[in-house]
């Protein structure tokens, strides 16, 4: 299975994945320039690689949470290759990425619970409860969430990973090893092979803002008045 996968819920990621194997990845932690890589970006691991668009058994892209625009740009990238290239798009949540991470190394227990918590800024974290496998193979099950709330607001005892942990050590538990880790497209890439290996339903593309955009439409201008 050959699978883009992209994600701009925190840093812009790429990947491209033959079954479990990356063919090829591009990271950039510039969350103002998401708009601007992604393509090339793309177009370089598939020309390294040598895969066109079409070859692709689909396209994955992270649904978020996450800060509107950044999020935006990487949805409607992918939503544009896929239909250019008239292959299947699926959603993943972003979370389950860190997720997915966090289990696969070992880091969190089998069969335990624990969060897995990003920046979404304002004081705020995007979040959401995982409960690690029992055995040694299958996904993490989601628990709650997605939420966004303030550090403090975080269900108590369990430890978070990603990189709101690192942000708010006074009021959460991290786990060391993913304190600066934002949500990745290979493990996206991963999450969703492993989905549609099982042939589970994945996401659509639809976006988990949790929160509406700062930009506003501006009002109609006072009347000066003499």
């Amino acid at each position: 299975m050959l699978l883009l996968a992209l994600d701009t819920s925190a840093a812009a990621t790429v990947a491209l994945l033959h079954d479990d194997v990356v063919l090829g990845r591009f990271g950039s932690a510039d969350t103002r320039s998401h708009a601007e890589v992604l393509a090339p970006a793309v177009q370089r691991i598939l020309a390294d690689a040598g895969v066109t668009g079409p070859e692709l058994d689909a396209v994955v892209a992270g649904v978020g949470p996450g800060p509107f625009t950044g999020l935006r740009a990487g949805l409607v990238t992918a939503r544009t290759l896929g239909f250019v290239w008239g292959v299947p798009l699926h959603g993943v949540m972003s979370l389950d990425a860190l997720a997915f991470d966090a289990v696969a190394s070992g880091t969190v227990t089998a069969g335990s619970e624990f969060l897995v918590g990003t920046d979404a800024r304002r004081g705020e974290i995007y979040w959401a409860a995982y409960c690690a496998p029992s055995g040694t193979a299958g996904l993490p099950a989601l628990l709650d969430g997605p939420h966004v709330d303030a550090a403090s607001a975080l269900p108590k005892g369990l430890p978070v990973v990603g990189r709101a942990a690192s942000l708010y050590p006074e009021d959460v538990v991290g786990v060391a090893a993913f304190a600066g880790s934002d949500p990745d497209a290979a493990s996206l890439g991963l999450v969703a092979r492993s989905g549609l290996v099982a042939g589970e339903p994945l996401r659509d593309t639809s976006p988990l803002y949790l929160r509406e955009s700062d930009a506003r439409v501006p009002g109609p201008r006072k009347r000066a008045t003499a």
